[in-house]
């Protein structure tokens, strides 16, 4: 049997938390996408508004 581990601790998941064994280890996972400590690449540009393209500027 393959049982699946905590991302953030290394214990064993819970299925109620999905990929964490507790809401505590769901929280921190949460707090890290929210002060942007993970990111996800892309090519894209960010389209706020204030973003100004420097070839615009000219």
């Amino acid at each position: 049997m393959n049982a699946k581990k905590c991302v953030i601790c290394g214990k064993p998941a819970v299925e109620k938390y999905k990929a964490f064994c507790s809401a505590r280890c769901a929280n921190i996972d949460l707090g890290r996408w929210l002060g942007e400590k993970y990111v996800i690449p892309t090519d894209e540009k960010p389209e706020d508004e204030d973003y100004k393209d420097k070839d615009e500027e000219s």
